[in-house]
């Protein structure tokens, strides 16, 4: 009747998902063995504790409760084994990461990179994705987000200054089109649309003197990824929406210009953040130590 612990992890991972894929990339199987310890598990207690669907995997009513019932159990395990981490000289393991793609690319070669450089028993797996997940409840170290967004209950380590927004396009496209002079211009400029991982298009958000709002733009081209929005901008279909930070070198060279600079307003930086408690372990310690280290350079 007894239960690996790595079946019980499998449980939990699947009833918070909602489905074996994701599951099974968060903890680094396949979905076949995922399934597979699940199944297991089942034939030995005898329950079953998902109801599976071609379209679906959703808990039954004795996978409910077993859930309630061993999620603090696994939490009590992971704080234990956290607690024995913290005397560690040097940091080991696997530290996990839920981040956006943007962020990721912020902080890889200052902070990640130089992470691995320092301390080379550590593996860093990074898991990106728009929205924003229980880090806790799906077993990550810690998220990287920006502050705004971070659940109020975290521990927040600043890792970037505010982002300021910029508004860019080519310089052709400047030729072809002519410049906006205020957002309101922006309802006859062709504009490169955001699709946000909700479903929802981006609305462009602007402020002067004090004053916030948005716009809803349009445009004959929709993407749900920045580099692409970037990528299309370069190329003169229309004006992109993106951070200051991620087409900064294509204003120093001059392949993209700003508009509207005038009315952008900066918001709060990107932080890394992990649930509140006493202990950390030494890996995620170690990590921490180092985004303070690079911030005051």
């Amino acid at each position: 009747m007894r239960g690996s612990l790595a079946e019980l992890e499998a449980v939990v991972a699947v009833a918070a998902r909602g489905g074996f894929r994701a599951a099974a990339r968060d903890l680094g199987i396949s979905s076949s063995a995922l399934s597979q310890q699940i199944g297991a598990l089942e034939t030995r207690i005898g329950v079953r504790l998902f109801n599976r669907s071609t379209r679906s995997v959703v808990l039954s009513a004795a996978g409910e409760r077993f859930v309630s019932e061993i999620t603090p159990a696994l939490a009590a395990i992971r704080s234990a084994i956290a607690h024995a981490d913290e005397h560690r000289v040097e940091p080991t393991g696997t530290l996990r990461l839920n981040s956006s793609i943007g962020a990721t690319r912020m902080i890889l070669a200052p902070v990640v990179i130089e992470y691995m450089r320092r301390y080379p028993q550590v593996a860093v797996e990074i898991v990106t994705e728009d929205a924003l997940v229980d880090i806790n409840a799906q077993g990550f170290d810690a998220g990287i987000r920006i502050r705004e967004t971070v659940p109020p209950d975290m521990v927040v380590v600043p890792i970037s200054d505010s982002i300021r927004p910029a508004i860019v396009c080519a310089p052709e496209y400047l030729k072809n089109y002519g410049e906006p002079e205020v957002p309101a211009d922006l309802q006859a400029h062709q504009c490169i649309r955001a699709r946000m991982a909700n479903g929802a298009l981006y609305s462009w958000e602007f402020e002067r003197r004090g004053q916030t709002f948005s716009i809803t733009v349009h445009g004959k081209l929709t993407l749900d990824d920045s580099d692409l929005i970037l990528r299309a901008a370069r190329e003169g279909v229309g004006l992109a929406y993106l951070n200051e930070w991620q087409v900064s070198e294509d204003l120093a060279n001059g392949r993209l210009q700003k508009v509207l600079e005038d009315w952008t307003a900066p918001y709060p930086g990107l932080c890394l953040y992990y649930p509140g408690r006493r202990h950390i372990p030494a890996k995620l310690r170690s990590f921490v130590e180092l985004i303070r280290e690079v911030r005051r350079e």
